[in-house]
């Protein structure tokens, strides 16, 4: 309990830091988005100051109150759960955008780093075991991969597949002209088919990674002593192999998955920009573009909350896959 408690006052103070980081950055950042909102209504028509101060209070920008009760009030609708009104997709409460676009951003980026992670980890397990095999000799092959840019990776793989063989389509989250959203097996098959590509692609792009950091870990997991003892008593190679080198070399990567794990909710601005994709991605770009604070605040508050909470979830698993960790605590 003593170690769970201390993780919790950790991580509550770096919530706290990340939400005051969160107030004061996009203020420092370049435009403003009573600006933006008011030349778009004057576009319709004569912009009165007293509607200027309306939008001002809307976006909780109002000049006239100081910065730190402008700071007080932003915790307190954070923890009312209200994160403002959208300047991008004005009057749509923040909230509503994240939570249209936050489950296509899950699915998409979160299984693919899961299929990534679990695939390369797989072959990079079978390298260290059996180092100088063909599966060892496709590390150079995957890591090279993962070096292209990716933004390149994805455009390749749009031409070749969405465009001269038409394998896969162009753009888009499912097809808007024969389904509509629901549950149905139409929609999720459209899902499926839509967010095959842009998957594909996180996943060549990943599983490098993922595979070179496991391979080099059996390497050097292997010369331990505690290998050797297992190999004396007789013991199956394939429990030496799972319980003996691949538990203990897989502990970084684990590490490694949890905090790329909470990013996923970040999104991936890159393939979401390349395959028109509706995730949340798209959203942070569209609030940047649009200097919308309330949507920026929103999306970076979900993700600060995802990473914490993922860090806090590999610990607190490091105590039950790694014992040397409830020694210390």
């Amino acid at each position: 309990m003593r170690f769970l408690w201390q993780k919790l006052g950790f991580y509550l103070v770096a919530l706290w830091a990340a939400l005051t980081l969160n107030f004061f950055l996009p203020r420092w950042m370049p435009g403003n988005p009573v600006d933006i909102m008011v030349s778009k209504l004057a576009q319709r028509g004569e912009v009165t100051p007293a509607t200027r101060h309306a939008i001002e209070l809307l976006l909780g920008m109002d000049s006239s109150v100081p910065i730190w009760q402008q700071y007080i009030d932003y915790l307190q609708q954070i923890f009312r759960g209200d994160l403002g009104v959208s300047v991008a997709y004005f009057p749509t409460p923040v909230v509503d955008v994240i939570g249209q676009t936050l489950p296509w951003t899950v699915a998409l980026v979160g299984l693919s780093t899961l299929i990534s992670f679990v695939i390369g980890v797989g072959l990079g397990m079978l390298a260290g075991w059996k180092r100088g095999s063909w599966i060892d000799n496709m590390v150079p092959s995957l890591t090279l991969l993962q070096s292209i840019p990716y933004f390149w990776l994805a455009l390749v793989l749009l031409f070749l597949l969405g465009s001269v063989w038409q394998v896969f389509p162009l753009n888009g989250g499912y097809d808007i002209y024969t389904t509509s959203p629901g549950w149905t097996w139409d929609f999720v098959s459209s899902v499926v088919y839509y967010g095959t590509l842009p998957a594909l692609t996180i996943v060549i792009s990943s599983v490098g990674g993922w595979m070179l950091g496991m391979r080099n870990m059996m390497v050097s997991t292997l010369s331990e002593d505690y290998i050797l003892t297992a190999e004396a008593k007789g013991l199956r190679p394939s429990r030496i192999r799972l319980t003996y080198a691949a538990r203990n070399a897989v502990l970084p990567s684990v590490a490694g998955f949890a905090i790329s794990l909470g990013f996923v909710v970040a999104g991936s601005v890159v393939t979401e920009s390349v395959f028109s994709y509706p995730g949340i991605g798209s959203a942070l770009l569209s609030s940047v573009n649009n200097a919308d604070y309330a949507l920026m605040q929103g999306i970076f508050l979900v993700v600060t909350i995802s990473v914490l909470g993922a860090n806090l979830l590999v610990d607190l698993l490091y105590t039950v896959i790694d014992p040397r960790t409830r020694a210390r605590a």
